[in-house]
This record gives structure tokens, C-alpha cells and sequence, in this order.
């Protein structure tokens, strides 16, 4: 099934190719990967470019910008089909974008939904075990990521980049990692021929990305919602979550993992939240047609696995709305932090493998915040 649905997505990208002209021909195209990251690292180079005045678009997990235009995406995965992909481009071209920075996840490599696109640059963030209920094994998934680095005309890799193109340069979004992000954007303008006036200026003007470390409320306690949906991504957010915990504070976690996805990475995710977090609520992240509890029971097992308590160190809600509500309303006291984590500018969630029903964490707390009576 897998090799006939691969075949499918090759025989759209050919006809998206022909039907659009090749689009990609008229453009610089950048393309990175890796399993976190990908998406401040694209923003962070869009910004640099279009500071050096250069018209730059952009097709991330959370927008597709290009011109005046920005589209808001919220994809459930990172990159679009082949048939968008050409039709982005098309848009982009027909605007007079002569770059454009591609957002490219292992499925799309996979899928060859790039069937067709020539990349000037390719370049990789890092590669932590994820998708492995696509991919089979971690070798599988590496080799991936690194055979699309490979067709790059020039080819970056995030650790081999000199931190010497940020001096000077201060990083302003939430998390000390975006620093390695912001490194290897600056690492691809320099190679470019952007000066690094144009770096400063792009890395510093990126204050907020959504759904990424973003506070949505600040008062007597803060709560804030990432993206973080692996082991890796959810240890750094908690890590810098942490810093804004106040006084005698803790930092709770209301969080998931996707069903029908990778099932290996559950219990790291439990024991990475006991680890990092003080408090943490189970819930729903796109169950699809799994059943939420299970789910939330392979993750609680990595919690017990380092000490974990059930409803005193850590609780299960299944309902996502009740759990943050939960958090918001009978867990946060003065100077905690509570981080919604898995969904970050995602606009919907799929709770039966079929529907995608109307969603979003930054809303929820908006409203759960103005019904409460603390």
C-alpha cells in the first residue's frame, strides 16, 4: 500500500510540474530538514533574506509567505502535496519571488511530493528517532533525511556551522536551541553572499512565531503553548519553560502523543516530561481512531518508569479541553508556568482517523481563562 500510495504522489507531482512549468526553474530554492527545528530554522533564513532586500517566499508548517500574502496553513504535516507545492510555487513566481525556503519533512522525501524541484541548498537541523511507525527503524529514517541533503548544490549540516556569524547577534525567541536555528540560517545567507548586517538584522527582527514557545498568558502564573510533539523537542521546551517559573513556582505540562503515529516514542515522552516538568496532565494529540486512554497509559508508564505518581505527581484527562482547563484552574498557583505542548499553530484535531474538527490550543485557554473565577 505504502509503495502505491509513493507511486501516486510521484505521478501528481509530474502532472503539477507540467501543469504549473516547472515553477521552481525561476527560483533559488532552499530546502531544509530534520526532525526538529525545521520550522524557526525557515523562518529565520526567510527573515535574513528579506532583510537583505531580496523577495524571498516561504512554505512552513505554520504559513506559506510570499509578497503581501500569507497563508495561513496549519498543516498536519510539514509539507503540502506535490499538486500545492507547484501551485505555491506558481503563485510565488507569478509575484516576482526569485527564493523560496522550503520547509521538507521525511514524508514528503519519502513521497517525492519535490518531485521536480532543483535545490540550490539543502540543509539539516539534526535527526532525533521520530516517524518511525512510517519509516519502520531510525536507520531507515536518517538515511532519508540525509538522501535529500545530498541533492543539494550546496549542503549544510547544523553542528558544522561556526557560531562565529551570530557574534554580535542577539537571539529573541524563547529557548537557548533557537541559536543553533538562527546559526544555520545565518550559515546559509553567508554562503549565499549576505552580509552579515542583513543577518543581524534578520535573526533580531524574529521576536514570535506561533505556536513555538509563544505566552499566551501572563498574570499570577503564565501559560504557554509549543509545538513540541517529540522527546528531544518537549525536553528543550520544558528547559526553557523553566526559566520563567517564579519564586517557589512549578511547571506543569499538559501534553500527548499523536495516534496512530509512532507508538515507540510514548513512554520517552512520559518520562522526559517527569524528568523536566513538575506536574504533568495526559491528553488527546490527534488520537485518529486509536483510543485516547491507551495512548495516555503507554505514556504514563514512562512516567512511573522514573517514579511517577498518579494524581499527585501526574494526572490523565483525556479530553484536551478539560485537561487544560484542569491545569489552568485547579493545578497553577502563583509564579507556576503551565506549557501546552504537541499542537502549537495547528488549527484543527483529528479525533477519529477521520474528521479534522476545529481546534486550537491558544483559544482554548482564551476562553477557559475567561469563564474562570480563580
Amino acid at each position: 500500500m505504502k509503495f502505491i500510495k509513493n507511486i501516486i504522489h510521484v505521478i501528481e507531482s509530474v502532472i503539477a510540474n507540467v501543469y504549473f512549468g516547472f515553477p521552481s526553474r525561476k527560483l533559488t530554492v532552499i530546502g531544509i530538514t530534520g526532525t526538529d527545528g525545521k520550522t524557526t530554522t525557515a523562518n529565520y533564513t526567510h527573515s535574513i533574506f528579506t532583510a537583505a532586500g531580496i523577495h524571498t517566499g516561504l512554505i512552513s508548517t505554520i504559513s506559506a509567505k510570499f509578497g503581501d500574502k500569507e497563508i495561513d496553513t496549519g498543516f498536519h504535516v510539514t509539507s503540502p502535496s506535490g499538486w500545492n507545492v507547484q501551485r505555491i510555487l506558481r503563485e510565488m513566481v507569478n509575484e516576482g519571488i526569485t527564493h523560496v525556503v522550503l520547509e521538507v519533512t521525511s514524508h514528503a522525501i519519502s513521497q517525492h511530493r519535490f518531485w521536480g524541484i532543483t535545490f540550490d541548498v539543502t540543509a539539516l537541523t539534526n535527526i532525533t528517532p521520530e516517524h518511525l511507525d512510517y519509516h519502520k527503524n531510525f536507520e531507515s529514517y536518517k538515511n532519508t533525511k540525509l538522501s535529500f541533503i545530498q541533492v543539494g548544490r550546496k549542503q549544510f549540516m547544523s553542528d558544522d556551522c561556526k557560531d562565529s556569524l551570530l557574534e554580535g547577534v542577539s537571539i529573541n525567541l524563547v529557548g537557548d536551541y533557537n541559536r543553533s536555528n538562527a546559526r544555520l540560517a545565518a550559515c546559509i545567507a553567508n554562503a549565499l553572499g549576505i552580509s552579515r548586517q542583513y543577518i543581524k538584522q534578520g535573526v533580531e527582527s524574529l521576536t514570535q512565531l506561533s505556536g513555538r514557545m509563544e505566552t499566551v498568558h501572563k498574570g499570577v502564573f503564565r501559560v504557554m503553548v509549543d509545538f513540541a510533539h517529540t522527546p528531544n523537542a518537549l525536553e528543550h521546551a520544558l528547559t526553557s519553560a523553566r526559566k520563567f517559573v517564579e519564586g517557589n513556582g512549578r511547571l506543569i505540562v499538559v501534553f500527548g502523543s499523536a495516534g496512530q503515529r509512532d507508538t515507540s516514542k510514548r513512554a520517552s515522552m512520559g518520562s522526559t516530561s517527569s524528568t523536566y516538568a513538575d506536574i504533568q496532565v495526559i491528553t488527546a494529540e490527534d488520537p485518529r481512531s486509536e483510543h485516547v486512554i491507551d495512548i495516555c497509559s503507554q505514556i504514563a508508564a514512562g512516567i512511573e518508569s522514573i517514579g511517577g505518581k498518579k494524581d499527585k505527581t501526574y494526572y490523565v484527562e483525556p479530553d484536551r479541553f478539560k485537561a487544560i482547563e484542569f491545569a489552568i484552574t485547579k493545578l497553577a498557583h502563583q509564579g507556576d508556568v503551565v506549557i501546552i505542548t504537541g499542537k502549537g499553530h495547528e488549527k484543527s484535531m483529528n479525533l477519529d482517523g477521520k474528521t479534522e474538527t476545529p481546534w486550537s490550543d491558544q483559544e482554548t485557554v482564551k476562553t477557559i481563562l475567561k469563564e474562570a473565577t480563580f
